[in-house]
């Protein structure tokens, strides 16, 4: 069973380029062992594998990278889950009504976008209406 990973290994298993990869380890996400000549190869473990998986369902939840790592970080703590759920928690509930806020946003601007519709097709009939007589 493989237990390390290469840059280009993670990066075509989630679809991902290497650069991101290396974005993400800039972010702390990910903390690839160096080797080789001037340390350039990276060599990921199966916690950053599965710290890669974390971070892309973070973001699939609309999270920051920032938030994702804190939550992640976490994991990496003694196994006391009662704080990491509250977090885990706290920050969904935060995100939820940044969502709701954004949704009821949206329905202002689509209902400003349909009355704005139904007029300009009301002129046009009008104009349609003078320019057969």
């Amino acid at each position: 069973m493989v237990t390390e990973y290469s840059i280009s290994d993670l990066a075509k298993e989630f679809d991902l380029t290497t650069r991101a990869m290396r974005f993400y380890e800039d972010m702390g996400l990910l903390e690839p062992r160096h080797e080789g000549p001037s340390g350039r190869k990276r060599v990921y473990s199966a916690r950053d594998r599965t710290r890669l998986r974390l971070t892309l369902r973070a973001k699939r939840l609309g999270l920051s990278l920032s938030e994702a790592r804190d939550i992640i970080d976490m994991y990496d703590s003694p196994r006391d889950t009662g704080p990491q759920l509250h977090k885990f928690l706290m920050v969904l509930e935060q995100h939820r009504r940044q969502l709701e806020e954004q949704m009821a946003d949206l329905q202002v601007n689509l209902s400003e976008v349909r009355a704005h519709e139904k007029e300009a097709r009301a002129l046009l009939q009008k104009l349609e209406k003078k320019n057969d007589l």
